[in-house]
């Protein structure tokens, strides 16, 4: 008998809502009073908030309008309704909700300030928003440009730490780099999960015994390209049919798997990468928002 589940937007709601408690923690325990700084649109909010002074609540909601509007373009009106409500979610709770300082200790602030901002964002992005706009328009530039949208946002975060420098000391500048590449491991943390896939390709003279351990001892499906091997420098002419096995597996299980590979082949050629997105076929379930 399978579990009965909560509608779609109550999870999506619910982790928007927390999401938006967390970022507005972070900033203002941490952040503001410290005078750090994050990546993105927040960032350059925290930037014009020291420099003028301006109230951080509106000064966030009015920088991520453009990029919210331009997310109804890029994604779905959905998105942008989602977006636009949660940043004046986040306003508000800067506005209103009384937080405090927890620390002026610079390492700590620059540490569990990108933790708590990374949970935060993170949270929203699985609520199906954003917080921060800064990926539309990444998004929007990489389609018109040869530059990847990763490397669009680090020019853009790059100039947000610059001007930081020149206005507020280099100190500053490298403890909110800190900040920033904390909030984005977090972020990525909290979208996969510890349950991150992992695709894994094997080529291996016992491929058959190999297949045979994936899909009965650890359970995992398995796809079979057939390929050649050898083309060595010295005997370049030689080389023999092989299967390639294909998998995918959690994070978790990486180790595990490779142990039981060299157990069969200790020259057993393996390599793996990262999986953003997998859905569908023998994978292992986890709960998703």
């Amino acid at each position: 008998m399978k579990r009965p589940q909560l509608p779609l937007w109550i999870t999506e709601t619910t982790s928007t809502l927390i999401g938006i408690l967390f970022s507005s923690f972070a900033l203002k325990s941490f952040l503001i009073p410290n005078q750090f700084f994050d990546g993105g649109v927040t960032g350059i909010s925290l930037l014009l908030h020291e420099l003028y002074h301006f109230n951080i609540a509106y000064v966030i909601i009015i920088a991520n309008i453009p990029f919210i509007v331009m997310g109804a373009f890029q994604v779905s009106r959905i998105f942008a309704i989602k977006t636009f409500i949660a940043v004046i979610g986040l306003g508000l709770c800067l506005h209103f909700i009384p937080f405090h300082p927890q620390t002026s200790d610079k390492l700590l602030v620059s540490i569990f300030g990108g933790v708590f901002m990374g949970i935060g964002v993170g949270l929203a992005i699985r609520g199906g928003c954003a917080l921060d706009g800064i990926e539309v328009l990444a998004l929007y530039t990489g389609k018109r440009s040869s530059f990847t949208i990763s490397e669009i946002i680090l020019g853009i975060n790059i100039i947000i730490f610059l001007i930081a420098a020149i206005k507020l000391g280099l100190p500053t500048a490298l403890y909110s780099i800190l900040t920033y590449y904390t909030a984005s491991r977090t972020i990525n943390f909290v979208i996969e999960g510890l349950e991150e896939y992992t695709s894994v390709t094997i080529i291996s003279s016992e491929s058959e015994q190999i297949k045979q351990q994936l899909v009965m001892v650890l359970g995992r499906g398995i796809t079979v390209y057939k390929g050649e091997r050898g083309f060595l420098k010295d005997s370049f002419d030689i080389s023999q049919p092989v299967d390639i096995v294909f998998t995918v597996v959690t994070r978790l299980e990486v180790r595990r798997l490779r142990n039981l590979v060299h157990e069969i082949d200790p020259k057993a050629f393996i390599f793996t990468s990262i999986v953003k997105e997998a859905a569908g076929g023998v994978l292992k379930k986890r709960a998703r928002h």
